[in-house]
């Protein structure tokens, strides 16, 4: 990495290697008192939607996704569980199916969670379900994800999808162990398990916690309660016990990890590539002692902490959901993914006028290596890391 880059990958670090208490959502702060950039770029927006006439929700396109989608998973696996076939066979539909599942995260469940599936509330918490079908649960995305990474994206000490863990590293406010100078090699295997462990695992440890790295959730009423264990116990008879009784153990269980680990990989890269890359900025939240004010606005912070990747290729956007056009979905989260291609040309032209850089790395490999130097980097250094 050179040393302009390097300056540029660094400016918003400050590692401090040391333990830390968790965090308390409501002292981290934004500073909000120049939100020129994100008053003018919404109003660019709406005037968007106005001009063309256009809903802000999901249309043809996305509903075309869902009835592609979710009707070539049901087939699969009927399929491998019915069918006679050669053993590469079914293991390519395995990987099929597990991508395919992951897709569905990105195109159904994604959008309606965030309420831009459609203009009707219940159709959104019924198609957000599909998480639920996936192996996780809704209600605990939607905080995890909607409220915490979604206001406090690439904060250490509360965004808990960069939450401290015992073997990831993914920034350098984190604590260092020799152990992570392998972890760009050894987070293939975990992302390749990430969907089994929110399923069996992480779901549960915030349920019983009730809390997500440090943030007390919002209370479970009698449905949410319900809904967690009516679909855990469904994930554990359509995923598990009826494959066994199928086909049996050995074949449902390398079926299993096979499909979980296109799944799991899929959606782990995904994820990953919009914000631990070589671009992309990171905060410590303890450097002011837990009493935190960010030194920018909450837009500018989505742009700096942000990147997007691969944004002209049509096919990659089809799959992933939009999730390519990670800056504008976290700018507008509401407006669904299909009108990403478009307002991402107003997202740029305003940010060139604010002088605000807007990171997009050109094609999926280039993303995916980038996130893989970075990881090794992250992995590669002990000491506190002093911004250029």
């Amino acid at each position: 990495m050179s040393n302009e880059r390097s300056s540029r990958f660094f400016n918003y670090f400050r590692g401090i290697n040391i333990t830390k208490p968790t965090l308390a959502l409501k002292k981290v702060t934004f500073n909000n008192s120049d939100n020129s950039f994100f008053e003018t770029l919404k109003n660019e927006v709406n005037q968007y939607f106005e001009t063309t006439k256009r809903k802000q929700t999901g249309d043809y396109r996305l509903y075309i996704k869902s009835f592609t989608l979710i009707p070539a998973c049901l087939i699969i696996y009927a399929a491998l569980l019915t069918v006679e076939m050669p053993v590469l066979l079914s293991l390519g539909l395995c990987l099929i199916l597990g991508f395919f599942l992951a897709c569905i995260g990105f195109n159904v469940m994604h959008d309606a969670c965030h309420g831009s599936y459609s203009e009707s509330k219940r159709l959104n918490y019924v198609m957000g379900l599909t998480m639920n079908a996936l192996g996780s649960n809704a209600f605990i995305w939607k905080q995890k994800h909607n409220i915490i990474h979604h206001t406090y994206t690439n904060v250490d000490g509360v965004d808990d999808d960069i939450a401290k863990s015992p073997v990831l590293r993914h920034c350098f406010s984190q604590p260092y162990k020799p152990m992570h100078k392998w972890q760009h090699v050894y987070m293939v295997p975990l992302y390749a398990i990430s969907s089994i462990l929110w399923a069996l695992l992480t779901d549960f440890q915030k349920y019983f916690m009730k809390e997500i790295n440090g943030t007390k959730m919002n209370h479970f009423n009698l449905q949410e309660h319900i809904i967690f264990w009516v679909t855990k116990v469904l994930y554990v008879v359509f995923y598990i016990a009826v494959p066994i009784y199928m086909v049996g153990v050995g074949p449902f269980l390398i079926g299993y990890f096979v499909a979980n680990a296109a799944m799991g990989l899929t959606m782990a890269l995904v994820f990953q590539l919009a914000h631990v890359v070589e671009t992309t900025a990171f905060v410590d939240a303890w450097e002011l002692e837990g009493k935190m004010a960010l030194q920018d606005a909450w837009a500018i912070h989505q742009l700096r902490t942000t990147s997007n990747f691969s944004t002209n290729s049509k096919l990659v956007s089809w799959f992933v959901g939009g999730l390519n056009f990670q800056i504008e979905h976290h700018l507008f989260p509401k407006v669904s993914h299909v009108h990403y291609p478009a307002i991402s040309k107003i997202v740029q032209r305003v940010a060139q006028q604010h002088n605000i850089k807007y990171n997009n790395i050109p094609t999926f490999g280039s993303a995916v290596a980038s996130h893989f130097k970075t990881m090794k980097l992250f992995g590669s250094r002990e000491h506190e890391l002093v911004p250029a």
